[in-house]
């Protein structure tokens, strides 16, 4: 798993959403690196990491563990936003000896609905052997009623080689998988650490409707809504999200 580090401190690794990359919680890490030795990841089939076949939340804990063992700590704090949360809780019920503390942004314990197919239509016809610039590709995303803000973030993840433009993440492989990665495995298990949900006061992704789920896998949870935040929450409300993970994690 393709990972980069800075700051000192007891380890924290921030792991990013369905489409994501690395540097979506950039300006976090910044934020930590002082008291923290940070770990922002691209999650396997995405960004610089290696492609994969299985993507299911179970085997994608197993690839926490095996980072976090890599790293030469016994345990480490994980925050996860969307996907990148569905992730930590994973890794946190499956592994809960590996995480000392949790951070999960906007996403609950559950099995979605199905809210992709849209982008997905959108990335797999991008025409990419006839795109000359990004320009030519926004309009593209545009043409499929992709909201700006959207259509750039996926467009980070477009990358230009010698042969054209080309996707850095493993499109075709996070389709086959989206099935698990919108679902959520029966860990039969809780974990009692320390744990923190931040929600978007107008996300729809964390409602009242899971709060049974998330109180059960998560007993010690505490809670937090940023108002004015819809699901990207920490590019929002980027330095109320930030100050709220800081306290969490350094006083608990």
């Amino acid at each position: 798993m393709h990972y980069v580090t800075s700051g000192q401190g007891p380890v924290v690794i921030l792991i990013h959403g369905l489409f994501g990359d690395l540097d979506n919680l950039k300006t976090l890490g910044k934020e930590l690196e002082e008291n923290f030795t940070v770990v922002r990841i691209d999650v396997l089939n995405h960004g610089s990491s290696p492609h994969v076949a299985n993507m299911s939340y179970e085997s994608l804990a197993d690839s926490m563990a095996k980072l976090i063992e890599e790293l030469n700590c016994t345990d480490a704090i994980l925050i996860g936003h969307s996907m990148g949360g569905k992730i930590a809780m994973a890794t946190a019920l499956k592994y809960p000896q590996r995480v000392s503390k949790l951070v999960v942004a906007d996403i609950a314990p559950v099995a979605y609905q199905n809210r992709h197919d849209k982008v997905f239509a959108a990335l797999e016809s991008m025409p990419l052997p006839e795109i000359k610039d990004r320009r030519q590709a926004l309009a593209h995303m545009q043409s499929w009623d992709i909201d700006d803000a959207t259509a750039q973030f996926l467009l980070k993840s477009l990358t230009r080689t010698e042969q054209g433009f080309t996707w850095r993440m493993n499109l075709e492989g996070l389709k086959a998988n989206y099935a698990n990665i919108i679902d959520w495995p029966h860990f039969n298990r809780s974990y009692h650490g320390p744990c923190l949900f931040i929600r978007g006061g107008d996300s729809d992704y964390v409602t009242a409707e899971h709060r049974q789920a998330i109180l059960t896998q998560f007993p010690t949870v505490k809670a937090k809504t940023i108002e004015g935040a819809g699901h990207w929450l920490h590019a929002q409300k980027a330095s109320i999200f930030n100050r709220v993970v800081k306290d969490f994690i350094t006083n608990g």
